[in-house]
């Protein structure tokens, strides 16, 4: 409980606040004169002209499972069996309903006229049904053209024409701390709300594991759940950032939040629809911040740089000449403080980019340049463009699939012409059933299959309602899927 005086002497004080800001005279206090205080910007213009590009998105998770001997509820199983489904398929023993059947709100921004629009990836992440809802109130069905986890960045598509409201597209490089920002966004699905605030820094990695290779926008902008995948402007009503994740202790905001650069956003979106998926450049060593101890054993003059632990074989790094030991001290020219500023710097490279990479080796600076690798692909991300995949039906049960070459077929101990790949899991259907890329497709409905013509022909002609039975290979165990076409008519 607050005390009474408390709350009283905290009101007067604020009066007496009021009271000098408004210019009154107080008794016995001398005045000297100040500076005129700068007028806070108007925000209006840049809220009029670019609340119609926001919008409200809906992902919606039916939580149906298919019909089928691997999608069959596991309540009530055997527990040895249900186990097996568990291990072999990673499925929940008893998924709740919350699970099963939920709507994620966010937000979003149209940033085309001919409807592609940006949001975060765990807005819609595995979502069976996606829309959008317009400042004039239109709901429209969204396709996930794709997806990138590790950047938390979902780039979907609605059809309305080519006359949709579009923002203006800004250069986040060039932000500084101090600078005002303003975001719009659906917080707890209150449409188009504004907040304000300023960039707190630039830069930030938040060395988390999922997300090691992401440079944050830090704000004091108010956000909360529902304002994921909005857009955050400068004062120009350009949008610098998509708004991601705060850092909280209770959930809501508390006055920290995080973006992710418009740079990196477009980057990916640019990737996603020429090829469907991400590539992000790799360095291939493991690094450590210079740490005081580093500083006193080595007799460096400062804690910049990032010292190498190790470095991977056959990598760019290993190629390049590089040793555990040295301290990278710039990548690309760009100068390396701490040790969180490499990997987004590395990541953002093209694949086969040759870098210059500045280090120190034994007291002595030197330059090596470095081609720069390919990271593994992020197999939890989605596409719906795979251009050597199967179509139709392969479309129909949320997956795309691949050939197997003779090496792949040799190690998984099948014989030449036997099964094709899962490249990725685009759908529900197939997510829904725990199917993951790198499973091997035997036979469709009893019948073997040995390319990706062979799976085509097996699949063509699938329509709402149809059953199939995959005989699906992964490791040494293999097992019957059925996976079931949903209908269109389901909510």
């Amino acid at each position: 409980m607050i005390h009474p005086r408390l709350v009283r002497s905290r009101l007067s004080g604020g009066l007496f606040c009021c009271a000098l800001a408004m210019g009154l005279a107080v008794p016995g206090m001398a005045w000297t004169q100040t500076a005129p205080v700068a007028a806070l910007p108007d925000f209006t213009g840049i809220v009029q002209k670019n609340a119609a590009a926001v919008v409200h998105v809906e992902a919606k998770y039916t939580g149906r499972r298919p019909n089928g001997a691997g999608a069959m509820p596991l309540q009530g199983m055997d527990p040895g069996q249900a186990e097996i489904f568990r291990r072999f398929f990673g499925m929940p023993m008893m998924p709740s309903p919350e699970e099963q059947a939920h709507t994620s709100l966010g937000s979003g921004f149209i940033i085309s006229n001919d409807g592609y629009i940006l949001t975060n990836n765990h807005v819609v992440d595995h979502a069976d049904i996606v829309t959008v809802r317009l400042q004039d109130r239109r709901t429209l069905t969204a396709k996930v053209i794709g997806t990138d986890p590790t950047y938390d960045i979902a780039l979907l598509k609605v059809d309305a024409g080519r006359n949709l409201p579009t923002v203006s597209i800004g250069d986040s490089r060039l932000l500084k701390p101090g600078q005002w920002v303003l975001a719009i966004g659906s917080p707890f699905g209150f449409d188009y709300t504004v907040t304000q605030g300023i960039v707190s820094a630039v830069g930030r990695n938040l060395g988390t594991q999922d997300q090691p290779d992401t440079s944050f926008i830090q704000t004091d902008v108010p956000i909360n759940r529902g304002n994921s995948g909005g857009p955050l402007f400068n004062l120009q009503g350009q949008v610098v950032g998509i708004n991601s994740q705060i850092y909280s202790d209770t959930g809501g905001y508390q006055g920290v939040a995080f973006s992710i650069p418009i740079d990196v956003a477009m980057n990916v979106v640019e990737q996603l629809k020429t090829k469907g998926y991400v590539t992000r450049g790799e360095l291939g060593v493991l690094i450590k911040p210079v740490d005081d101890d580093v500083v006193k054993a080595l007799k460096l003059d400062s804690a910049k740089g990032a010292i190498v632990v190790s470095v991977s074989p056959n990598s760019a790094a290993q190629k390049a000449g590089l040793q555990s030991g040295d301290i990278i001290l710039a990548f690309g020219g760009r100068p390396i403080d701490q040790g969180s500023d490499l990997p987004p710097l590395v990541a953002l490279t093209r694949p086969g980019t040759v870098v210059p990479v500045q280090i120190l080796r034994n007291g002595q600076e030197k330059t090596v340049d470095v081609a720069i690798g390919t990271m593994p692909r992020d197999q939890n991300a989605r596409s719906a463009m795979n251009k050597s995949a199967a179509s139709s039906g392969a479309d129909a049960l949320g997956m795309s699939v691949q050939s197997l070459d003779s090496a792949t077929r040799s190690q998984l101990g099948l014989q030449p012409g036997e099964g094709v790949a899962i490249a990725n899991v685009t759908g529900p259907v197939a997510g829904l059933a725990g199917l993951q890329p790198g499973d091997v497709i035997l036979m469709v409905n009893q019948k073997k299959i040995g390319s990706v013509d062979a799976f085509r022909a097996a699949t063509a002609g699938l329509k709402p309602g149809d059953t199939v039975l995959l005989l699906v290979r992964r490791g040494d165990s293999s097992n019957f899927i059925g996976l079931t076409i949903p209908d269109d008519k389901s909510d």
